[in-house]
């Protein structure tokens, strides 16, 4: 399923196949978290040289619910598709996609002090997070309504969304927080990660005529927070569990991610963290640094030996009018000084009738100008959003290319 086609130091370039086509490693993620990279069709994602996205758990069990999406079918290629269901389908995105198992975005939502273990008085924090062995409840932000996330589920409904690689249900401490909360946090996710491979094999295996040419990729997460013997002790525990006993192949799990380095930390923190866990790891299975990050940073875990990321940067920042620019094409892509990050906003930019990027051949840069977009975001036009997402993902999709060449 993974292939490493070359590699130089720890630098790899690679082929991971899935159920949705073969994706080249390293890669980026678009985040489309609710079934939609925010501003963009399909289409447009696939013209900015995506080849797989990221789509949430949580958020898609609350809304549209899993019954919605498994009688999805895209009304242009239901006939061609052969049958109805999945996630795929239902946003007419016909590559792979990751799912995240929501574990994230339920301890984001609730309070720290709730993640930690301790009560709400009487209404307070609407969300209600509480978190036991069996699971996580939790209430819908928007109309109060109880749900219960265990292991189990969220596997289920992955499954049900017809995911390419699911994600184990972790949970992700937050920063800062105490050695023994840490300690105590790692375990948990390690025992549900258990529970996560017992049930995602009995499914497969229980439907074998479905996934007989291809199933999905299941990757384990490395909890531990800042912690060095701690983040140890994490992949140690993933890394030798008994994996026949739990119903699946021996191999165990199809890749590794490293969970909790974008929660608030420093981000030294995080080549420390790469430093600890990535000799650990085995080197034939592909490796996702989770929730990061700048370019520089890709840049660095990449040369450490990162295969994939995801990050709501690209995204988040075009909304703001802030667009990533290339230096220039000869430019080396070490170090943080290979792009600049410009405000579109700023009055310099009025009777600037330059593209964005003078080495960038998105679609927006081949079309418009500084001047022009400045102009959409002066006056609150949608139109801005959509321009400047498809330059930046552009942006960070090319800085792939160029890791991957």
């Amino acid at each position: 399923m993974f292939k490493i086609v070359k590699r130089e130091n720890e630098l790899r370039a690679g082929k991971l196949q899935t159920m949705h086509g073969t994706v080249n490693t390293p890669f980026f993620l678009p985040i489309a978290t609710k079934g939609a990279v925010k501003n963009l069709t399909s289409e447009e994602l696939r013209e900015a040289g995506a080849e797989i996205i990221l789509g949430n758990t949580y958020h898609l069990w609350l809304r549209p619910g899993i019954d919605v999406i498994k009688k999805a079918a895209c009304p242009q290629r239901s006939r061609l598709q052969g049958g109805r269901g999945g996630l795929h389908r239902f946003m007419n995105w016909n590559g792979p996609i990751l799912t995240d198992s929501g574990g994230y975005q339920v301890f984001s939502l609730g309070p720290v002090k709730f993640r930690q273990g301790r009560t709400f008085a009487k209404g307070e924090g609407f969300n209600r997070v509480n978190l036991s062995e069996e699971g996580v409840e939790f209430r819908d932000p928007v109309n109060g309504k109880k749900y219960f996330m265990t292991p189990e589920k969220s596997i289920e409904i992955q499954l049900a969304l017809g995911s390419d690689i699911i994600m184990v249900l972790d949970e992700c401490p937050p920063y800062p927080c105490s050695k023994d909360y840490a300690k105590k946090s790692l375990e948990r996710t390690t025992r549900w990660a258990e529970r996560c491979f017992r049930y995602f094999h009995e499914q497969i295996n229980k439907n074998k005529k479905k996934y007989k040419k291809c199933r999905p990729l299941l990757f384990c997460i490395v909890q531990g927070s800042v912690f060095k013997d701690l983040r140890k002790k994490s992949a140690n525990q993933l890394l030798n569990m008994d994996f026949s006993a739990l119903g699946g192949p021996a191999s165990g799990w199809d890749g590794y991610a490293i969970g909790g380095v974008a929660v608030g930390e420093p981000r030294e923190k995080m080549k420390k963290i790469l430093q600890w866990v990535l000799p650990m790891l085995s080197e034939d299975k592909p490796r996702y640094l989770m929730g990061l990050g700048k370019p520089e940073e890709i840049v660095h875990a990449v040369k450490n030996g990162i295969d994939m990321f995801d990050c709501v940067i690209p995204t988040r920042n075009a909304r703001h009018g802030s667009f990533f620019v290339r230096e220039s094409r000869r430019k080396s892509i070490n170090g943080n000084n290979f792009y600049r990050t410009i405000n579109i906003t700023n009055e310099k930019f009025k009777k600037d009738f330059f593209p964005v990027g003078k080495n960038c051949d998105c679609y927006t840069c081949r079309n418009f100008t500084r001047s022009y977009l400045r102009h959409l975001f002066s006056v609150g036009e949608p139109l801005a959003g959509r321009l400047a997402t498809i330059h930046n993902l552009k942006f960070y999709l090319d800085l792939m290319k160029i890791l991957r060449k």
